[in-house]
């Protein structure tokens, strides 16, 4: 698996379709209105508005020619259904127990683009997700972590 390849989930493809939509019809239209107006109030050198508009501008530009090579390169992967030898593989739903705790834990295998680990949504290029990647329900793993070891058992992948 190629972790610097661009992985997206359907939900996250649309997700990235539907900003990037808002962003070229809705925002950058308004902010093309902003700075128009901007420029009318003559002297742009000490323009508050102005400043603000080209900064919001530069960054609105960058986001959209993000996600346009986001879904250019993008490659699909299936979710929903677990790998037929029950391996753990982008789009697998894992849910492991931290050694030395009760409490499990559940997480959805995505690429790096939609990780979100405060939903639970980790990346296969993350420690976690790298030592995951190919083990199956009953498999311990480790990673390297700034406190220390940490060892997860394996308990389902979905």
């Amino acid at each position: 698996m190629d972790h610097d390849a661009v992985y997206l989930t359907p939900e996250g493809k649309a997700q990235a379709e539907q900003e990037l939509s808002d962003l070229v019809n809705v925002k950058r239209p308004a902010l093309a209105e902003r700075l128009h107006f901007a420029i009318k109030q003559g002297d742009l050198s000490e323009n508050a508005d102005y400043q603000a508009a080209k900064e919001e501008q530069a960054f609105l530009e960058g986001r959209i020619l993000h996600l346009q090579h986001v879904l250019r390169v993008g490659q699909l992967i299936n979710t929903g259904e677990a790998s037929s030898d029950g391996r753990v593989k982008l789009g697998s739903v894992i849910t492991v127990i931290e050694e030395g705790y009760d409490d499990t834990e559940t997480y959805y295998l995505v690429g790096r683009t939609e990780a979100d680990p405060s939903k639970g949504r980790i990346s296969h290029a993350s420690p976690l997700g790298k030592a995951l990647l190919g083990h199956v329900a009953g498999d311990t793993v480790s990673i390297a972590a700034p406190a220390g070891r940490m060892s997860f058992k394996i308990l389902e992948v979905a």
